[in-house]
């Protein structure tokens, strides 16, 4: 053994045990700098992109899949409503098949998503929808992806009703949550305008489920106060997961998104998980995939560099 190699094992044997167990940290690891927290973003696509063509049947999830690694992306995002055994979750074979092939694509699959109602005064919708999301749960478990997307459900209501369906959103979310910790799969709430509207109810409804399985996919597109940029700041912090759009709502409006200002954004809060890609302007979905991933990666190196 020369003198270098046994330098390397001797400094090797000499690096504290604690380094390497759960929860252990070092100085260097515990202060990162702005650059080391920035630099581990990973970029996604989600299957809504694709809409059209995987409900008529001219592409399958696995063509999506192709297409993402083709592109150069990081990982996919797996809607629920695109497997034809939806709302029922998908049997083992499919799973494990999608589960393979995306090892075999370098892909990671990041999250499923299902279209949830926890807000409905129906008891038996509001079960079977607690009852769906455990099952898609499991599922997203087997698929090994960490978090699924959940929506509030849609209930235009006032005062004493809709604290009322406040608090059962808030106790569903719980329970969703409870079942995460056990399945080892994340609910996260996509902000949707639908129950919650601004960056106040969102932050409002964290702090009342206050679990760590339960947490945010902050999508851009859906606070339509006259500045959206501030809610999305506000609420970044916060977001395990980002819904990259190529559009803002301020106002409802839909304007084409400064992607050098949510760049700023995503790197002022030290984000270090996927933005996945979502575009809303009318063309090719693979086309607008391409050029968004090109147009935002350089806005952010351009912003990282100031």
């Amino acid at each position: 053994m020369n003198k270098d190699r046994r330098n390397f094992l001797g400094g090797l044997a000499a690096t504290p045990l604690a380094l390497s167990l759960p929860g252990a940290t070092s100085a260097r690891a515990a202060t990162p700098s702005v650059k080391q927290r920035v630099a581990r973003v990973q970029y996604s696509v989600n299957a809504y992109t694709f809409n059209d063509a995987l409900r008529s049947g001219e592409m399958t999830l696995f063509d999506m899949m192709h297409f993402a690694a083709d592109v150069g992306l990081d990982a996919v995002d797996l809607t629920g409503y695109y497997f034809k055994s939806y709302p029922d979750a998908p049997g083992n074979e499919e799973l494990f098949d999608l589960k393979r092939y995306a090892l075999e694509l370098g892909l990671d699959i990041s999250w499923t998503g299902i279209r949830t109602d926890f807000v409905t005064t129906d008891e038996a919708a509001h079960a079977q929808h607690i009852e769906m999301t455990k099952q898609w749960m499991i599922a997203s478990s087997k698929l090994g992806a960490p978090i699924i997307r959940l929506f509030t459900g849609r209930l235009p209501v006032s005062g004493s009703e809709r604290q009322q369906a406040y608090e059962r959103l808030v106790a569903s979310f719980k329970e969703c949550a409870a079942f995460g910790a056990e399945t080892g799969v994340i609910a996260g709430l996509q902000n949707h305008h639908e129950f919650l509207f601004t960056a106040e109810q969102v932050l409002d409804m964290l702090k009342r489920v206050d679990s760590p399985w339960f947490h945010l996919i902050l999508d851009i597109a859906n606070f339509q106060s006259s500045d959206p940029y501030r809610e999305v700041a506000m609420c970044a912090p916060h977001a395990k997961y980002w819904l990259l759009k190529d559009s803002v709502k301020p106002k409802g409006k839909l304007v084409p998104t400064d992607y050098k200002k949510i760049a700023r954004i995503v790197q002022s809060s030290g984000y270090r998980g996927y933005l996945s890609l979502e575009p809303l302007l009318k063309g090719d979905a693979k086309t607008k995939v391409a050029n968004m991933f090109d147009a935002f990666r350089v806005a952010y190196d351009e912003v990282s560099l100031t």
